[in-house]
């Protein structure tokens, strides 16, 4: 009998590095499963994307939808009609989404408008926050899908107080951990710092959500911080393109007079990136996937943001949110060492993809009798 097709979705950074742990697993699954890496092209940027499949040891995506740019609605509709097209000249057994990018919205609903099974990965994570555009494909994603891998124990909770069954909800750990577990030799190996000519205390700005880089007045008043915070320790910027195109826009970029101690750098590939994160003092940031590797690694972040859907990073981890005025007074705080030590959330140990894999098995049509073990 033929192998059971999965598509894999992928379409941005933190998606690259949820699919990879799956895609590894998978290839070991070879008697039952033939895993297709669906890219959307929603991150079109080399660094923002091929970069970090090199780094994660993925092949080349079988196929690119290369939607690109646009407005949320005009990027959620072109993947649907793009990935329509591919799934039924490719119909697969299953499609796995990840995360709470658009793509993840637009496939998950092609997938269910043609009776495909669809299993979404990170589901249950909630902010509470429905003028995110990330909270409204959580939502819809998780209502739609017939199996839900959840990586804590709120979202689990999440998903029941929704009315989601019980036996549709999995709780199967952090997958960005099983990424970095993948890699991490060559992280460790990567000596980003020096290259970089960093010496002492540093730490890492990574900002991207328009509700800190849309507005010139919040982005310069930003700005301002990080230059008075760039006195007392270095920092290196990590800059989205989203952000440098506003920087430029309201010409705002530092220069080395007003912020001698902040550097702006572009995008680096996963391995380069987490390489000077786990070295870094602190980390600035409003990804979500920060949040969560700097849990792993107990270094202190600094999230600019009201809410956050993984509050397990701030009941477990050393996550804080924070307002940009209360910024400075926390990096003294962290530079005083009176910064508390988190702990890692239950099942975030990197083996999440196997656990993955065995809920996937659970769920084979009868024929199939893939190997033990």
């Amino acid at each position: 009998m033929s192998r059971q097709l999965i598509h894999l979705i992928a379409a941005a950074r933190p998606n690259f590095m949820k699919i990879a742990p799956i895609y590894h697993a998978l290839l070991n699954e070879a008697d039952w499963a033939q895993a297709v890496i669906v890219h959307t092209g929603q991150h079109y940027d080399h660094e923002m994307s091929a970069a970090f499949f090199a780094d994660l040891g993925m092949p080349q995506p079988s196929v690119n939808l290369e939607v690109g740019s646009g407005s949320h609605a005009e990027q959620t509709g072109s993947v649907m009609i793009a990935y329509e097209r591919y799934c039924q000249a490719h119909r697969p057994d299953w499609v796995i989404v990840v995360g709470d990018v658009n793509s993840t919205l637009a496939c998950g609903l092609v997938a269910k408008k043609l009776n495909l099974p669809l299993a979404h990965l990170e589901a249950g994570l909630r902010s509470g926050d429905r003028t995110m555009p990330e909270e409204i494909n959580r939502i819809v994603t998780d209502s739609i899908a017939d199996l839900l891998w959840t990586p804590s124990e709120d979202a689990d909770e999440n998903l029941r107080n929704e009315g989601v069954p019980a036996e549709r909800i999995v709780r199967v750990g952090n997958v960005m951990i099983d990424s970095y577990e993948l890699v991490r030799d060559k992280i460790e190996a990567a000596d980003v710092t020096t290259e970089l000519g960093l010496a002492g205390a540093f730490g890492v700005v990574t900002l991207h959500r328009p509700s800190n880089v849309d507005s010139a007045d919040t982005l310069r008043e930003l700005m301002q911080v990080l230059a008075e915070i760039s006195r007392r320790a270095s920092i290196v910027f990590a800059v989205h393109p989203r952000t440098a195109a506003r920087l430029k826009e309201f010409g705002l970029e530092p220069s080395r007079r007003s912020a001698p101690g902040l550097r702006l750098i572009e995008p680096m590939g996963y391995i380069r990136f987490m390489g000077l994160v786990r070295k870094a003092r602190f980390v600035i940031t409003d990804s979500g996937g920060v949040q969560e590797e700097t849990t792993y690694l107990d270094i202190p972040c600094l999230t600019l943001r009201a809410t956050t859907e993984r509050p397990v990073t701030v009941t477990h981890g050393s996550n804080r949110l924070l307002e940009p005025h209360a910024l400075a007074a926390a990096v003294e705080d962290v530079l005083a060492g009176s910064w508390p030590h988190g702990r890692r959330p239950p099942l975030w140990d990197g083996h999440t993809a196997g656990r993955v894999i065995a809920s996937l098995r659970k769920r084979l049509p009868a024929a199939f009798t893939p190997r033990k073990g």
